[in-house]
This record gives C-alpha cells, structure tokens and sequence, in this order.
C-alpha cells in the first residue's frame, strides 16, 4: 500500500457472520463485535459516510456499532427495529452524511433512523422473489431495493427506469447493489460472480467472476469512490477487486470462524 492508493478514498469494510470486522485501504479497524454473543448473526455491514466508522446488522434487526473496546469510530447509534419482532433483515445502508442509516428487509420492508428519509417500501407487495439488498441515491432522497432474481424496486428521487435483471435466467440469484456516484447508474452482482450494469457511462463494467468456478459464492459488492472499479467478496473472504479498485489483500485461506457475509466502501 502506498499513499496515492488513498488519494480516491478507496477502501472497505467486510464483517462476518459472528460480527468480526476486517477492513481494508483508508478504513481503519474500530473493533468487532467476534466472541460475543449477539443474540443473531450478523447480516450486513455499512461504513459510514466519511469512512471513519462502521455499523453491523443483525437478522434481527439490532444494529451494533460497539464493542467492548469501543465505538466503531463515528457510527453513533440512532435507533434499531429489534423490538418490532423482525428477524428479516437483509441489508444497511449509511445516510449521505453518516448521521442516520436504513435496514430493508427481505420482504422489502424499510426501516429508517436519524436523518434517513423514509420514501416508500415493498412491504406488502407480492414479491417474485426476495429483497436481498439496497442502495441509496446520492443525495439520500430515494433508494433502490433488489430482488434475489434481479428485480428493482424505486422509491423517492431513484430512477426507476434504469434497467433490472426480473425474468431473466440467472446462474447464481443476485446477492447485491451499488449506486454510482451520481445516483444515475447500478450493478447487479450475482452470487457466482457475474456483474450487470445499468443505467449512464459512469455504472462502469469492468469484469466479472461469472465464468470463474469459485471456491465459495460471492456474498457483496463495494464500489471504489470515483466509480471506476469495484470489489467482490466471497464468503471464505476472498476478494476480487476490477477497475481502478487496488487489491488490498484477501482472508480467504486463513482460518475465519464464521462465513462473510457482505462488505461496504468507496
């Protein structure tokens, strides 16, 4: 790693399903939520906004932004659904300035905290298959939810009309999404590897694992913050990194007591 390597604020977090937490570029290791018991797995991770801190999710719907060591740096905490009886969740995501976030779960339900806008959700739809993950616009006034079979669902300032992947015929179901930066574009990621774009020039395709046999399935997908590139994690922790997105280092082949299950960053 050298310096220039941060200069495009490159880097990401990835957690496991225990809540262990490994970071990676100009994300800097806050702690993890590893041997304790948290009552759920972990489902999700989301950075915050400027890269100085990090949340986990669980199925639960309980959000964790300490350990015993410490806060995990600026994610302050502002509310979770874990009273609401859900044990759903999917996915999270940070609010354009970190001071908030959303969880969605897998029947597109959309809970929403501190300056997190709420503008619509596909609870209650009749859903051809389950959500698996979000994203937001870049202003945070809209937001994007997906389908396991690559189906988009629109709500606020997200543009609805930018493409989905629902009755195509897929290897691996859609495990992911990320936004561009100028909320005019996505990618899909499926769980072999495959990448689809959508939307302006800036939803940048730059190579996929589709046609790679993989030890283990691909759990998420991070941008880097000029959208050039992107990574892939997989859940034994190996990482595949595209574009312009700098191969910090991978955990597949040490020795991880729980799978990874998703990663977030730009």
């Amino acid at each position: 790693m050298v310096l220039s390597d941060f200069t495009f604020g490159q880097g990401f977090v990835m957690a496991g399903s225990d809540g262990g937490v490994f970071t990676f570029g100009n994300i800097a290791f806050y702690g993890s939520d590893s041997g304790i018991n948290l009552g759920t797995p972990v489902v999700a991770v989301a950075a915050t906004a400027d890269h100085g801190g990090y949340w986990l999710a669980g199925k639960n719907g309980g959000v964790f932004n300490s350990s015993t060591g410490g806060q995990f740096g600026d994610a302050n905490s502002y509310g979770n659904p874990n009273s609401l009886g859900v044990n759903d969740i999917v996915g999270m995501v940070s609010s354009v300035d970190g001071h908030g976030y959303w969880l969605v779960g897998a029947d597109g339900g959309i809970f929403n905290y501190g300056d997190a806008g709420f503008y619509g959700s596909a609870s209650g739809l009749h859903l051809a298959a389950p959500i698996v993950g979000m994203a937001a616009t870049p202003d945070g006034r809209g937001y994007w939810l997906v389908g396991a079979d690559g189906g988009i669902f629109a709500y606020g300032d997200a543009n609805g009309s930018l493409g989905s992947l629902s009755g195509t015929q897929l290897n691996k179901p859609i495990v992911g999404m990320v936004a561009t930066a100028d909320g005019a574009g996505y990618l899909l990621v499926g769980g072999d590897g495959g990448v689809f774009a959508f939307g302006d020039g800036n939803a940048v395709y730059a190579g996929s694992m589709g046609a790679t046999a993989l030890p283990k399935l691909i759990v998420g997908v991070a941008r880097t913050s000029d959208g050039g590139g992107y990574w892939l994690v997989a859940s034994d922790g190996g990482l595949f990194a595209f574009g312009d997105a700098f191969l910090y280092g991978a955990e597949s082949g040490a020795p991880l007591n729980a799978s990874m299950i998703g990663m977030s960053g730009g």
